[in-house]
């Protein structure tokens, strides 16, 4: 009897050792605290005529201080990256760097309480308007108010310095010099190396230049970030034919009527020096990115002031949403109506 208990105790441990062996699992680096280097593939291929040629695709991360409308919109899976065993960050807020292309760029990370490292949580990229700093986005952002509770890692990347002061470059505009794509995706692989993120939901928020940032990254990059939540900017006519989204990707935009940088009609504007722009105005973007999204019918009235094209309406079950401050000025969006929206949607 014992010999038998004896042999079936041996199976069971054999089996559990080879269900752990094809674990599909990643790995998740631990902290880089010394002078190495980590090369990584951060060339941005669909970026546009004025960015940066990425001839150098390394990326080097340091420490500084016919739609399928059911896969747009499954359950939280926190299972992306099931082992954490490896992730070394615990809460707090950080300035970490990593290299795009020569360049030093920088980050703030910010790491709620509530964040364990037992389990994969989301990670949304904030970024700042022109002329202000990761500093300065962190402290104005609604979003930490409403994701800490639940863990959720936030970034918030450094624009470099433009005619303006800090900005992002999103083509015409408005810093040169910057492959601002290659840069997120850099951060994202960073934060991925030492906190257990789950890799399937990535999001992108921003205000005002920020916003036009998130724009550009919902065209360039559709591959990483599940959905994005731009705030107080307009896609641009100078690029708005080369935006091709690599799948459907749910839209957030909040915008205000009395905006005095971007005109909710739209219009041309040369606020920065030597980088005009023409803004396609707020419901014209709304409308061309439910093109993009091929979504059919009319936009039906949400929350009062919004308008949605829902998920049954658009190709992959993605929405397409505008939210609309009458009088109001630069918006740097409601986080208690993007989150719950955005948190539905991973990578298909």
């Amino acid at each position: 009897m014992t010999s038998a208990i004896t042999r079936a105790a041996l199976f069971v441990f054999a089996c559990s050792l080879l269900l752990c062996a094809c674990e599909n699992t990643r790995i998740v680096a631990t902290m880089n605290t010394d002078t190495s280097t980590h090369p990584e593939d951060s060339s941005d291929s669909n970026s546009l005529p004025d960015t940066t040629e990425n001839a150098d695709t390394n990326t080097d991360t340091e420490t500084d201080t016919g739609p399928d409308t059911d896969t747009g919109t499954e359950p939280m899976d926190d299972t992306a990256v099931p082992d954490c065993s490896a992730a070394t960050a615990v809460a707090g807020d950080s300035t970490r760097s990593v290299m795009v292309n020569g360049i030093q760029r920088s980050y703030v990370l910010h790491i709620p309480g509530t964040y364990s490292g037992d389990a994969a949580v989301p990670l949304i990229l904030d970024f700042h308007p022109i002329g202000d700093s990761a500093a300065g986005e962190q402290s104005n952002s609604p979003y930490p108010a409403v994701t800490d509770g639940e863990g959720v890692i936030m970034a918030f990347p450094d624009g470099l310095a433009g005619p303006l002061g800090a900005a992002w470059n999103i083509g015409p505009c408005c810093v040169d010099n910057a492959n601002d794509v290659a840069f997120a995706r850099a951060v994202v692989d960073d934060v991925s190396r030492i906190a257990c993120i789950n890799t399937n939901r990535i999001y992108a928020v921003g205000t005002s230049m920020g916003g036009g940032m998130v724009h550009h990254l919902g065209c360039e990059a559709a591959d990483l970030f599940a959905a994005v939540a731009p705030a107080a900017f307009d896609l641009i006519e100078e690029t708005v034919d080369a935006c091709a989204p690599a799948r459907p990707l749910t839209v957030v935009t909040f915008r205000g009527t009395a905006d005095p940088l971007v005109p909710y009609g739209g219009g041309y504007s040369d606020i920065v020096p030597n980088h005009p722009i023409t803004f396609l105005g707020a419901v014209n973007t709304f409308e061309k990115w439910a093109a993009l999204n091929q979504c059919s019918g009319a936009a039906q009235s949400f929350d009062a002031d919004c308008l949605r094209y829902p998920g049954e309406q658009c190709a992959m079950g993605v929405e397409v949403i505008l939210c609309t401050e009458e009088n109001g000025g630069i918006q740097h969006g409601n986080a208690a109506l993007a989150w719950p929206i955005l948190k539905q949607y991973s990578l298909p």
